[in-house]
């Protein structure tokens, strides 16, 4: 970026401090993170619809929901997966400005990718919700039939199968929907943010 010397970050005249005032919440980004099928966009979802009932602000970025849109230009490259996450958490920290809780569901198999998504906001915005599931049991419920054509060779580098998936070491929740309920693993993660006073308890 040669002409990164001339872009200055514009001060808005509305702070993130006000809009927290106003909302009576925090902002912030719940990372939901595993394998294809392990239940991330399900659980994002009822999530995000428990807090919305409760007069939270909030947004659900998904990952396909994303690639046919901002990333409708990346493939699945290790680069572009890359890529991939650094935008999203670009637009996940612009949400936590807006004081919105985000909750992003992306395989995001990358141990490294994710720790630099959660230095974009402040120690206490990110969760990383590590969403488990047995490899045997996504490719079971393979909802999508990804599995399927990844061990038939029709797709390459697929996480799980032909590329890695690098386990969080130290994730702020797990979550395994092999063993929990849809509305255990919800309340779970409502409890985690009660707990670090994202949000008020109801």
């Amino acid at each position: 970026m040669a002409d990164a010397e001339h872009i200055i970050w514009h001060q808005t005249t509305v702070t993130k401090t006000d809009r927290e005032r106003r909302s009576e919440h925090g902002g912030a980004v719940v990372w939901f993170t595993g394998l294809s099928g392990s239940g991330k966009s399900t659980l994002a979802n009822r999530v995000e619809h428990e807090l919305f009932k409760r007069g939270i602000h909030t947004y659900l970025l998904d990952g396909d929901n994303i690639r046919t849109g901002l990333n409708s230009d990346l493939g699945f490259s290790a680069a572009d997966r890359k890529e991939n996450i650094r935008r999203i958490s670009e637009v996940a920290g612009l949400f936590v400005d807006s004081n919105a809780i985000v909750l992003t569901a992306f395989i995001s198999p990358f141990q490294a990718d994710r720790e630099a998504a959660r230095q974009r906001v402040a120690d206490d915005e990110f969760f990383e919700i590590y969403v488990k599931c047995p490899l045997e049991v996504c490719e079971k419920r393979d909802p999508k039939g990804l599995y399927k054509k990844a061990l038939a060779g029709q797709i390459t580098a697929f996480t799980g199968i032909t590329s890695p998936y690098e386990e969080p070491p130290a994730p702020d929740l797990i979550i395994d929907t092999s063993e929990q309920s849809l509305e255990e693993g919800t309340q779970n993660v409502i409890d985690l943010l009660e707990k670090n006073r994202v949000i008020g308890n109801k």
